[in-house]
C-alpha cells in the first residue's frame, strides 16, 4: 500500500513484548517494567491476524522485536505461524542474543530468516553498567550460537553513545574483521525515558568514519550507509535517525505488544486494533498508513522524541 507521500509501505515491525531480562539505561526503568494483563496485550492469535492484515496490504517483511522477544513462552510458534503466511517474504528479530544458545537453531528452523543483536560495548564492565544486570560473555555467546544456526545476515546494532562507547569504535567496527557479521552504528535517539544522557551524548555517526577514515562506502542497504574496512568479512553500517533522518524513504509500520498502530516510530499517533476482526485490522492499518506524516520532527537533547513511550513499549 502506498502511503500519502507516494511511499511503499512494505515493513511491519511487531512488538510481541514489553518485558526484557536487561535493563538499558537508554531504553527500560531501572526497576523494569509495570506488568499489564494478559487482557490488555496483542493474544497469539490477533498477532497472526495483524500480520495476515498486514500482508494483505502488501507488506513483505516482518520483523519481530520487544522488550526482549525471546522471553516470550510462545516466541517459537508465533515466527512459524507468521513466516507461513502468505505474502510474508521474510520474518527478522532483534533481540539482546542472551537466549540465543538455546533459541537459535529453533528460530531457524521457525522460519527466522535474519537475527540483529544489541551490542552497545565490548568491555565488561561497561556492558554490565549499561544493562543494569547483563554479562557481556552471556550475550557473546549468543552470537556465537547465531552463527553456527547459520543465519544468512547476522547483523550487530550499537547505540553510539558520546562518552561510553565513542572509545570503542575501532575495536567495534573491527568484529567485521573476526566475523562475517555487519556492525552497524546506530545514533542514540532521544526518547522521553532517557533524560539522563546529556547533550554529549548524542553523536552524529559521521563519527564513526573520523576515528576510521580507511572505510570504504559500499551503498546503502534500507536506511543503513553501508562501509567496510580492507579485508572484513562484513559491513559496517551507519543510521541516522538524529543527524540525518530518512523519513523520505521510510516503509514501516510499527504494532506495539497492546496493539497499538504506529505510522511514525516519533509521533505521538497511534491506533489500537485489539479485538478487531482481520478485516477491520486490514482498514485500520490503512487508516494508519494514510495518516502516516511526512517526517517527525527534529531530534536532539533538546529536542525529545514526540512518541510518549519509551523504545520497549513500542518495539526496538
Amino acid at each position: 500500500m502506498v502511503d500519502s507521500y507516494g511511499r511503499s509501505i512494505t515493513y511491519l515491525r511487531l512488538s510481541v513484548t514489553e518485558l526484557c531480562n536487561l535493563r538499558c539505561k537508554y531504553c527500560m526503568p531501572e526497576d523494569g517494567v509495570c506488568k499489564k494483563s494478559h487482557a490488555d496485550m496483542l493474544s497469539e492469535e490477533e498477532m497472526i491476524d495483524a500480520v495476515r492484515a498486514a500482508a494483505s496490504l502488501g507488506v513483505k517483511k516482518l520483523r519481530i522485536t520487544g522488550g526482549e522477544p525471546l522471553v516470550k513462552r510462545n516466541i517459537l510458534s508465533i515466527c512459524r505461524r507468521a513466516a507461513a503466511v502468505e505474502g510474508i517474504e521474510e520474518v527478522c528479530l532483534t533481540t539482546n542474543g542472551i537466549l540465543l544458545p538455546e533459541l537459535a537453531k529453533p528460530l531457524r528452523e521457525a522460519g527466522v530468516k535474519r537475527v540483529n543483536l544489541s551490542l552497545d560495548t565490548l568491555n565488561p564492565e561497561k556492558y554490565h553498567d549499561i544493562t543494569r544486570c547483563g554479562a557481556l560473555d552471556d550475550a557473546l555467546r549468543g552470537l556465537e550460537a547465531a552463527l553456527s544456526a547459520g543465519f544468512k545476515r547476522v547483523k550487530l546494532n550499537t547505540v553510539l553513545i558520546g562518552g561510553f562507547n565513542d572509545d570503542e569504535i575501532t575495536e567495534l567496527a573491527g568484529l567485521t574483521l573476526r566475523y562475517p557479521v555487519d556492525v552497524r552504528f546506530i545514533e542514540l535517539m532521544p526518547m522521553t525515558d532517557s533524560e539522563r544522557f546529556g547533550q554529549d551524548a548524542y553523536l552524529p555517526c559521521d563519527a564513526v568514519l573520523e576515528k576510521l577514515p580507511e572505510l570504504q562506502a559500499q551503498g546503502k542497504d534500507g536506511v543503513s550507509r553501508l562501509y567496510r574496512l580492507p579485508h572484513a568479512q562484513g559491513n559496517v553500517g551507519l543510521i541516522s535517525p538524529v543527524s540525518a533522518h530518512f523519513c523520505k524513504t521510510c516503509d514501516r509500520l510499527r504494532l506495539t505488544a497492546d496493539g497499538k498502530l504506529k505510522p511514525c516510530l516519533h509521533a505521538p499517533d497511534a491506533c489500537s486494533i485489539k479485538g478487531l476482526t482481520q478485516e477491520e485490522m486490514a482498514a485500520r492499518m490503512q487508516e494508519a498508513i494514510l495518516a502516516k506524516p511526512a517526517r517527525h520532527a527534529d531530534l536532539s537533547a533538546e529536542h525529545r522524541s514526540q512518541a510518549g513511550r519509551g523504545m520497549y513499549q513500542i518495539g526496538g
